[in-house]
């Protein structure tokens, strides 16, 4: 990856010019080890003057005069509440944010946890979702789509997703207490002892086709936050002294 990429733009948004969308890497920051070197999260121990100009960085890559003014985000709890972001600004207690709002940036914090981005282009509306192994039981992803079709009337046939990058089912082992919540079909044993592997990928991939949006129109991301540890953050992989991710989602235009 060149170190210079402060993220990736998944393709599937590639076809709607008026859509921002992005997850972030951990390249092309100012922050030290175990940080470096873009950190993003706002509730890590790194130095908060290092974490403001990376999120300033971050924000103006996005397009000309992007800034966080226009961000709504939140304070992840491994919930299932959903916030009908109408204004930007940083709230509390939520996992999930939708808007239909213009010039409104969604973004959620990630370091293995799955993030996941829908885009309504019939309505023009967007989503953006941390799902973490207790969001997902949660169906967090099936309790957001039902609130854009409640607040949007989104037609999940005419959205588009993104499953993104996240901690890889061969590195997230649980235990019994945890597994026995997923299906059979993400989930298997460890060869050895009562461990299971758990692909949180494919569980929220299923969400997003059991309301009905077509297989085609689903983007999952290949890289792992593990095995690809050099290119994003990974808790579990750095004993939780790490940074985060973000990934975020809004529709243009944002030249206010």
């Amino acid at each position: 990856m060149n170190s210079r990429l402060l993220f990736r733009t998944p393709a599937i948004f590639g076809q709607f010019p008026n859509l921002i969308a992005a997850e972030s890497t951990r390249h092309g920051g100012i922050s030290p080890a175990p940080f470096a070197s873009l950190n993003l999260g706002l509730s890590t121990a790194d130095a908060p003057e290092n974490v403001t100009e990376n999120r300033r960085c971050f924000f103006a890559a996005l397009g000309p005069g992007c800034d966080e003014s226009w961000v709504a985000s939140a304070h992840q709890v491994h919930g299932t509440e959903i916030l009908h972001a109408t204004e930007p600004g940083r709230f509390s207690g939520y996992d999930a944010l939708i808007t239909n709002q213009p010039g409104l940036l969604l973004a959620v914090t990630v370091a293995d946890c799955v993030p996941i981005l829908v885009y309504d282009a019939a309505n023009q509306a967007v989503a953006a979702v941390h799902a973490g192994w207790r969001g997902t039981v949660g169906q967090i992803v099936g309790k957001t789509l039902r609130a854009m079709q409640t607040r949007f009337g989104t037609n999940l046939a005419h959205c588009q997703a993104y499953v993104g990058t996240c901690i890889d089912e061969t590195s997230f082992e649980v235990g019994p207490e945890v597994a026995r919540q997923f299906g059979a079909d993400f989930k298997r044993r460890v060869s050895t002892g009562d461990k299971w592997f758990v692909d949180l990928k494919a569980a929220n991939a299923r969400q997003l086709t059991d309301f009905g949006m077509p297989a085609a129109q689903i983007s999952i991301s290949p890289y792992s936050t593990v095995l690809d540890n050099t290119d994003y953050f990974s808790h579990r992989h750095q004993h939780g002294q790490t940074g985060r991710m973000l990934a975020v989602i809004g529709l243009g235009p944002l030249d206010k």
